[in-house]
This record gives C-alpha cells, structure tokens and sequence, in this order.
C-alpha cells in the first residue's frame, strides 16, 4: 500500500536558505532516508543528503525530523499520519554545508583532543586480565556510532555557540568515562574532564541519551560518575589532604 506524503526539507548553504514542500510517494515498510532518496531522484536531483550503511550503523544519515534529531535510515514513516506533514531539517548544533549536510569537523577536533588509551604493563605471563564487570562497564559507552545526536540535542553546545570552546559535548564525557573506568588504562583524565574539556557545564537533562540510537545511557551511566569521580578528587577532604601529602617534598 502506497500514499503520498507531504515533506518539507530544508534546502540551502552557509548563507541561509528555507524549507520547500514536496508530494512524494511513500510506500509500505519505508524510511525517511527511502522517502528523501525518491525525492532526490524524481524531484530534487541537487538535494544534498549523507548517508553511508542505511543500517543505524554509520551515523552518517543525522538530520532532525519533525524537531527531533534522529537518524532517517532507522525513522519509520509509519511513525507519522499520512495527513501528517514531515519535516526534515539538518543538525542545528553544526554548521550547514548545503540542504541536510552539515559541517561536524568540531566533533573530530575533540577527539583528537582526548589522551590516547595508555594501558600498563602485561602481566609476566604476556598476558592482560580484567574482570569480566570491568570489561562490561565500559563496553557500553563502545556502542558509539558517533551519529552526534547526542552532540546536536545538548542545549549547552546547540543554543551557546560560544560554549563550544569550553564544552566538548555528551559523546566525548562518554569517551572519557569510558577511559576513566578502564582497568588496565594508566592516564589520569579527571582533572582534563573538568578543566579541558567542561565537564561542569552538563546539567544532566538527559535529553542525550533519550536521542541515542544505541540506546546508551550516556547520562546515568557515564557523565554522572565520571562527575563523582571528579568532586571525590577536588572535594573529598581525605582525597585532597591525601593529595597534599603525596606532593609533599622528601627531606
């Protein structure tokens, strides 16, 4: 069973732009990524769109639809009414290069930012061992697509551009986290957590891991910890008072 849809898209650059209304045929089982390739064949051949695997794998294929950010290879269109009106949109929190393709280059930049895994040495048998709890912990946080849905639905980076210099954003808090709970990781990432990359500016609104396609519970099982372990380090009276005397220089 086929009908036909109506689609606003935005199309445009760097310099502005506006959403234009299309009819086009959706058929039965489809994605809004199937919607939008008819319309760039039959309509629209210019429309610029990413999108790689077409399996929630990729995380190329971001946009928001209908005001939420998702990914249109995993957005069904039986999620909407056939009289109702979709709209689809780039990533507000980046830049745009032209219609639903935008400049996510601030998401590589951090990373390359973040001190490398370092791990310690193996055991005298060559061999590394951890507990299985441990493996699985930070497994999690693995799962990472780097769709940046995370990255664009964050209000402290998509409403305050200028925060961005001192905000890095959910996907990397998880990255650290993920670091931090390593057990055989040697570096010491809290104080960068804080201070480098600002960890503070997370109000734990959660909205995060309510758009995360790989259903990480970025919030509760990354950020708020990875924020424990910071307030122990600079808070906690025997930790700092622990700190002092370990620095203390030898007679």
């Amino acid at each position: 069973m086929s009908y036909d849809a109506t689609f606003r898209v935005w199309r445009g650059d760097a310099e502005g732009g506006d959403l234009q209304s299309f009819t086009v045929a959706v058929n039965e089982g489809e994605v809004v990524l199937d919607v939008i390739h008819r319309l760039q064949s039959t309509q629209v051949g210019d429309l610029a769109v990413r999108w790689n695997c077409k399996a929630g794998k990729c995380g190329s294929c971001s946009a928001e639809i209908n005001g939420r950010p998702r990914l249109m290879c995993m957005t069904r269109m039986s999620t909407f009414g056939e009289d109702e009106t979709v709209t689809v949109t780039p990533l507000r929190a980046f830049p745009v290069i032209r219609d639903l393709v935008t400049d996510v280059s601030f998401n590589y930049e951090q990373a390359a930012r973040i001190p490398a895994f370092t791990p310690k040495a193996r055991e005298e048998d060559g061999n590394h061992r951890m507990q299985q709890v441990d493996v699985e912990r930070s497994q999690e946080f693995r799962k990472c697509i780097e769709c940046w849905l995370c990255q664009d639905v964050c209000h402290v980076i998509r409403d305050h551009e200028g925060n961005k210099a001192a905000f890095s954003g959910p996907r990397f808090m998880i990255r650290l986290a993920e670091l931090d709970m390593h057990p055989l990781d040697t570096v010491d990432r809290r104080d960068a957590a804080q201070d480098e990359f600002g960890l503070g500016y997370c109000n734990i609104t959660k909205c995060c891991s309510e758009v995360c396609p790989e259903g990480i519970h970025i919030t509760d099982n990354g950020i708020i910890p990875l924020k424990e372990r910071v307030v122990d380090r600079r808070f906690d009276p025997l930790t700092w008072l622990g700190s002092k005397i370990g620095r203390r220089p030898q007679a």
